[in-house]
């Protein structure tokens, strides 16, 4: 579904929505280019999702009218939305401006399975979102990636709040939250050993709103999912859960048909729908103005196994 063009009801406000979204865009854009200039090998982190789009096409905009610098990679879980995978090759593909497409890099954690590398999830929900850990960093590892560009934003979660802009891993790709260099001024210091590498969040200081606003502006696409529609759930512990080969109902859980739409896109075993009739963008914009909870504590149940979750797995190297 395509994004509708922006319809402007108070001229003023727009106007000033317009120009912080500019700055946004002009931050984000310089730290693509500082990892550029200071990094030898960097990639940018593809899921398919909102945050990940709007910072493919800051990529773009980085560096037009050249191709991109870097390939992205996708960390493919298997248990994948169908309308964000039939996104995602539609969005790397050859198009007239770019003859040759996106350099994608599809990482498998199906493969990461039967190589041994991981060993089948035990987690009665079916997720395989921990074992996505082992899957990128073996991937970083084969490409030699000193740098991984990703979507990650300081509101979502407070582990992520912690990071800074330039992340350091270090030669095992974990986290130290109390190891990192201060930024002041926007000053990144890129400098890495033999085997460390940094994750690098040009949207850190960017919101929710924030996003849907930049992608109303930019007309961006999205997967469908992302709007409402009527879809087959099932609530589990709170949680509205798609039906699919990988996520059933156990005894008890009663499949619904009910008028639903994703804030973020994930598993499909742990991520949750929300209630919603909001088919636009702006009908989006006044839905997540008035939400009380963030998308993640709404709709990831991952996220909601302890107060340090992600915490957690991004020390072990979760991106």
């Amino acid at each position: 579904m395509t994004a509708e063009p922006l319809l402007v009801e108070d001229p003023i406000e727009d106007i000033d929505h317009v120009a912080a979204l500019r700055v946004l865009e002009s931050e984000s854009v310089h730290i693509i280019r500082e990892v550029v200039a200071e990094l030898e090998r960097p990639v940018l982190l593809f899921s398919g999702g909102k945050d990940s789009i709007v910072l493919l096409r800051l990529a773009e905009k980085a560096f037009r009218p050249s191709p991109l610098p870097f390939p992205i990679l996708h960390v493919d879980t298997g248990h994948n939305f169908d309308e964000v995978i039939e996104f995602r090759d539609r969005r790397v593909a050859p198009t007239a401006d770019n003859p040759d497409g996106i350099k994608l890099i599809v990482a498998s954690v199906q493969e990461s399975i039967d190589s041994g590398r991981v060993a089948e999830s035990t987690d009665p929900s079916g997720s395989r979102n921990r074992l996505q850990t082992r899957t990128l960093l073996d991937a970083l590892e084969a490409g030699r990636f000193d740098a991984a560009f990703g979507g990650a934003r300081r509101d979502e979660d407070r582990a992520r709040a912690k990071e800074r802009v330039f992340s350091f891993r270090d030669e095992f790709g974990q986290w130290d939250p109390r190891a990192q260099r201060p930024e002041p001024w926007s000053l990144y210091n890129g400098r890495i050993r033999r085997g460390e590498s940094v994750r690098v969040f040009p949207l850190s200081n960017w919101t929710e709103v924030d996003i849907w606003r930049y992608i109303e502006l930019e007309n961006l696409e999205l997967p469908s999912i992302y709007y409402a529609g009527e879809r087959e759930v099932f609530d589990r512990d709170g949680i509205l859960l798609a039906v699919s080969p990988h996520s059933r109902p156990r005894d008890g859980e009663h499949v619904s048909t009910e008028w639903v739409r994703y804030r973020t896109v994930g598993d499909l075993t742990i991520t949750g729908a929300v209630r919603s009739r909001a088919t636009s963008i702006g009908e989006i914009i006044t839905e997540i103005s008035d939400a009380t909870v963030s998308e993640r504590g709404e709709t990831r149940a991952d996220d909601r196994t302890s107060s340090a979750a992600m915490e957690d797995r991004k020390r072990e190297g979760y991106f």
